[in-house]
């Protein structure tokens, strides 16, 4: 039972998860394309992801800039809407979702199908990262007085200062023992729109498991559950009653 209620007007910018593997050494990236015919209906947009590295070797009397070609390292498959968004990659897989955000369950199934697909094309030696991520617009109503109204971890300004702000950012690094995971929150102001009577504030919730011993693909996805519940605890004990009856 999920201990949290359900907002029908969630703050949720964007929502992706991503796992890291190890590929073999002498895996061609041109096969991970081979997903494209499976999913070109939906996805019906595909981009390379190219990597370059610039190298720089300082000899007395002159200097050398030798630029190694561009290389590709995966590629991007956009979907019709633009609110779907697939990577593949040498390094993992990404799936992002952008608004509308219907839910968690619908969420999740499209991820493990889109996993499915690349584990099919790259049969990854072992995942070495779990990572999921939610990114919140509070729009919070002007004018607004004390943050502490909306906001359980507030910037706070010493007295005696002006109290005006343009700008904050907060970044906390917590560390979950029960899911041996790391959290990393982070509040921001964003400037505001000219023409919205809102303030954007950004509250980013990365909950990332490493396990460069490997992670098995069994426990993935019970892990993901646990981290998106541990995501909520975040997201509800940072903000106020008041803000998320807006949401509600």
């Amino acid at each position: 039972m999920e201990r949290y209620p359900k907002l029908t007007k969630a703050p949720i910018k964007e929502a992706l998860i991503d796992l890291r593997v190890k590929l073999s050494s002498d895996f061609d990236v041109k096969r991970i394309n081979s997903v494209y015919e499976k999913i070109n209906e939906k996805y019906t947009e595909k981009q390379e992801q190219r990597h370059s590295q610039v190298h720089f070797e300082l000899k007395p009397g002159s200097g050398s800039v030798e630029s190694v070609p561009l290389k590709i390292t995966g590629y991007r498959y956009i979907s019709k809407n633009k609110d779907e968004i697939f990577q593949a990659r040498l390094d993992g897989f990404t799936y992002n979702r952008l608004p509308p955000y219907l839910s968690w369950e619908e969420f999740r199934n499209e991820a493990n199908r889109l996993w499915l697909l690349y584990k099919e094309a790259t049969l990854p030696e072992a995942i070495t990262r779990v990572d999921l991520r939610y990114i919140n617009n509070l729009n919070i109503p002007m004018p607004v007085i004390d943050f502490a109204d909306y906001l359980t971890v507030p910037p706070v300004l010493p007295a005696g200062l002006p109290q005006g702000l343009n700008g904050f950012l907060i970044r906390l690094n917590v560390h979950v023992p029960e899911l041996e995971a790391n959290a990393i929150i982070t509040q921001a102001l964003e400037p505001m729109p000219a023409d919205k009577p809102k303030l954007p504030v950004i509250l980013d919730i990365d909950v990332i498991k490493d396990g460069t011993a490997g992670i098995e693909e069994r426990e993935v996805w019970n892990l993901l559950e646990k981290m998106r519940h541990f995501k909520n605890e975040i997201f509800f004990k940072f903000i106020t009653e008041k803000l998320k009856e807006i949401y509600i």
